[in-house]
């Protein structure tokens, strides 16, 4: 069965794939990952700059509708979750650009919460002065600094910041650079074109999400959502080499591997399945540099003899940054309890080509999801020309077609002899 689609998003985009019939088990994807999942951290930064004073969410000020929001949030906010709270623009009110531009505070330091009290902090902000985001967001990854845990920032402004040519922008892609894990999600309060481009900027960066509210529901929703994902259990993947032949592939079990593959390359993998299992596999290749249009990406199953079972792809011809394919192979019981797994060569290609003047190595980011499970009650091959079950269907409109073609012969066989006589 060919499987199409096409992601212009993230990497996350792998995942969702195969979320309704995947599920990784336990043990299966990092050998070297810590029994005990560190502490999720958050640190949730708010604009308190004047601006936040204007009456324009459901009657009430800015900052009412980020207060109420916060209280409901820290009531909502899972135990295993360390948070914190940074001000920007909260403390200096007067004209001096160079200290407004410092005005950045931490609230509530990040830890175990303590509801009341973070509570009573927020209680206590009134909207003050600048709006310095790259300051505010280079004192945000310091507060999350350290352990090995999920660490994310929400930042809730309604306005660019005041204080380039520190671009927070920049600071963003810096934060990623290093390489620490970080997420940075962004919630504009005003739906103005020059906002929503710095704040979608700051997370793209970082792989974060920008969201635009207008109303307090939306508001309180939105950083509720996003503290309870960093609870969410990360799946790290397993760096791997590719081999350039089946019978050199390294041996995968289930779980989400990383490999890099360059321009025009294949790269081989294996996997064995036993009697009764189903093989689900997805690949996404990520366009992390300019390439030229035109573009796929190839994922095959075949056997060790190099027969072809099953294949999935998908192609492009414009901007991208990920593209991703899967496909499913079941294999049947066996009447032999001993009958031994059969090896399935997973191949991946893709068809990428550099722009002139780009860099071809190291290669692109691969991402590659295995999943062995228990297969359906009747396996059968799902690649049967992409139609499946659907074969029933098509022998029934063969058959109806058929029939209907008799009839209508029949009556305009009919007419025309009575035409005749008449």
């Amino acid at each position: 069965m060919i499987t199409r689609q096409r992601l212009a998003a993230g990497v996350c985009a792998l995942l969702a794939a195969l979320t309704a019939g995947i599920a990784f088990p336990a043990g299966a994807v990092a050998d070297g990952e810590p029994d005990g999942q560190a502490a999720p951290k958050v640190e949730l930064v708010l604009d308190v700059s004047g601006s936040m004073r204007t009456r324009d969410i459901d009657g009430g000020s800015r900052m009412a509708a980020a207060k109420q929001a916060f209280n409901e949030v820290l009531d909502a906010t899972p135990k295993e979750v360390q948070l914190g709270i940074r001000t920007l623009g909260a403390d200096y009110r007067g004209n001096d650009r160079k200290t407004g531009c410092k005005d950045t505070a931490q609230l509530y330091p990040v830890g175990p919460l303590d509801r009341t009290e973070a509570k009573t902090a927020v209680a206590t902000l009134q909207p003050t002065g600048w709006t310095p985001i790259g300051p505010a967001l280079l004192k945000a990854a310091d507060d999350l600094n350290g352990g090995d845990g999920t660490r994310r920032i929400v930042l809730i402004s309604d306005g660019e910041d005041t204080c380039q040519p520190l671009d927070p922008c920049e600071v963003a892609r810096e934060i990623a650079a290093k390489g620490i894990g970080l997420t940075i999600d962004t919630l504009g309060l005003v739906p103005d074109a020059k906002t929503r481009d710095q704040l979608s900027c700051i997370a793209d960066a970082t792989g974060g999400t920008y969201t635009s509210v207008r109303h307090k529901e939306e508001l309180t929703d939105r950083v509720g959502q996003l503290v309870d994902r960093a609870a969410d259990p990360v799946v790290t993947p397993v760096a791997t080499e590719g081999a350039t032949d089946c019978a050199k592939a390294p041996e995968l079990k289930s779980g989400l591997y990383t490999d890099r593959e360059e321009f025009g390359q294949q790269r081989w993998y294996r996997v064995d399945v036993d009697p009764g299992q189903e093989l689900r596999a997805s690949v996404s290749v990520a366009d992390d540099r300019a390439v030229n249009p035109d573009y796929g990406v190839l994922l095959r199953a075949v056997t060790v003899h190099g027969r072809e079972i099953v294949r999935g792809e998908a192609a492009g011809t414009g901007r991208t940054d990920v593209i991703s394919t899967g496909l499913r192979y079941p294999r049947p019981e066996s009447d032999d309890d001993n009958a031994p797994a059969e090896t399935v060569c997973l191949q991946v290609t893709n068809s990428f080509s550099a722009a002139p003047g780009v860099k071809t190595t190291p290669g692109l980011p691969l991402e590659l999801t295995v999943d062995v499970v228990d297969g359906p009650d009747k396996a059968r091959d799902v690649a049967a020309f992409g139609l499946g079950r659907g074969w029933w269907l098509l022998g029934v409109l063969v058959v109806v077609g058929f029939l209907a073609g008799l009839v209508w012969g029949w009556l305009s066989r009919w007419r025309v002899a009575v035409w005749r006589t008449n």
